[in-house]
């Protein structure tokens, strides 16, 4: 039997629906960000990288680089397998300490990916729960969606930000035990979760919240611990899930809420008990992050009016840009075929990398750019830009303001 007929069949899908990806070989610049050198076709060329969520350029920071070399130097490179037959590093243990004093809880738990604490943590937690029904936002992450069916127990989908749907579905779940899973950011529209509401009818009726915070730590609250922060929410929420791979510019995920809730999921989680841990080095440039942003507001700040600057002026150009209050700056195509070409042109033409956003990340129709500004990026490297999209837009008769479909 010739088994690659199978793959083979399966990739001509992907062609047929225009959805193949295809992945950019990029050389990230340390102290140049968001400069890279593209490996194409043609040879290296140094581009501009517009769509990265290393969105406070903290991959590259002269402290998190250091704790990480020199964590490097004095420990070595691997964690020595799993927490439960290698030990825990210590500088995991710092880090763990350091996530639940962000958020304000009693401890907290870290995984090899924002995507393992989702998928783990979510079900892992609803499967400690008799007769749990997981009430999950229609627009949560594959990650959350992962973790909601591997739970095995009832779910049911609430509109999107819609809270009287969210209180209907409470009320039909009776006296059950309840998990109300949602995001705080949804990054692929940039629109925010009421995120008080939300805990109003959770408190109301006695349900479990998990918030993923994955697009907002580090870059929202006073001191980085996201949106559940900025909004005074914190405390009200069971579990604050996140990223160390966005905001913080390094590698993993975590989960934070009770002592007791976090040594459950420790104890009985599999994808946590039979996975390598992560390197102390790691470890190490994730909590040095941690604390930078802590202390330091400068890099939330220039983000978000690096980001307000961008969306004026490409709106000033007369480009589709999907109105948000947050630091993402989707731009309209809608078309999975012109997408891709607006981006290759982009590439090769001007210099600038942005991948195209294709279902199934964004529904069919809704096909976009996502461009996420850093800190980095100055006035020339905006006004470059729109110059491009410009070009490009003129080229392929893509639809401008007024045409396109706006972020709810």
């Amino acid at each position: 039997m010739q088994y690659d007929q199978f793959f083979s069949a399966a990739l001509d899908r992907l062609h047929y629906e225009r959805r193949y990806r295809v992945f950019a070989d990029l050389e990230r610049i340390a102290g140049r960000f968001p400069a890279a050198r593209w490996h194409g076709p043609q040879g290296p060329r140094e581009v501009t990288i517009w769509c990265s969520n290393d969105y406070l350029g903290m991959g590259q920071h002269p402290k998190v680089v250091g704790a990480m070399v020199e964590t490097a130097t004095r420990m070595g490179t691997g964690a020595g397998g799993t927490r439960n037959i290698a030990g825990t590093n210590h500088p995991l243990v710092e880090l763990e300490g350091e996530l639940a004093s962000l958020h304000g809880k009693e401890a907290a738990l870290v995984f090899t990916s924002g995507y393992v604490s989702n998928q783990t943590g979510i079900a892992t937690i609803a499967k400690l729960i008799p007769d749990c029904v997981i009430l999950s936002d229609a627009l949560n992450h594959n990650s959350m969606i992962e973790g909601v069916r591997q739970a095995g127990c009832e779910r049911r989908i609430w509109r999107h930000n819609d809270m009287a749907h969210l209180e209907e579905l409470l009320i039909a779940a009776g006296d059950r035990p309840k998990l109300v899973v949602f995001e705080s950011l949804y990054s692929m529209d940039g629109d925010v979760a009421p995120l008080a509401k939300i805990c109003d009818l959770a408190e109301r009726y006695g349900a479990m919240t998990y918030c993923d915070e994955v697009h907002a730590v580090g870059l929202y609250g006073a001191h980085g611990g996201g949106v559940t922060e900025r909004d005074g929410v914190a405390a009200r929420i069971d579990v604050i899930e996140g990223t160390l791979a966005k905001a913080f510019g390094c590698l993993g995920g975590y989960i934070t809420g009770s002592a007791k809730m976090v040594d459950a999921v420790r104890s009985y989680a599999h994808a946590f008990i039979f996975t390598t841990a992560l390197p102390p080095a790691i470890c190490a440039a994730a909590t040095a992050a941690i604390r930078h942003l802590k202390a330091s507001s400068w890099e939330r700040e220039r983000h978000q009016e690096r980001a307000a600057r961008t969306k004026a002026v490409l709106l000033s150009q007369g480009l589709p840009v999907m109105t948000n209050d947050t630091h993402i700056v989707p731009v309209f195509v809608g078309d999975p075929e012109k997408c891709k070409e607006a981006t290759d042109i982009l590439l090769e033409e001007h210099g600038i990398y942005i991948q195209p956003i294709n279902y199934p990340t964004v529904a069919k129709g809704t096909e976009r750019l996502r461009l996420t500004p850093s800190p980095y990026h100055d006035d020339v490297l905006i006004d470059r830009l729109a110059e491009a999209l410009v070009d490009v837009w003129d080229r392929l008769g893509l639809p401008r303001n007024g045409q396109a479909l706006a972020a709810e």
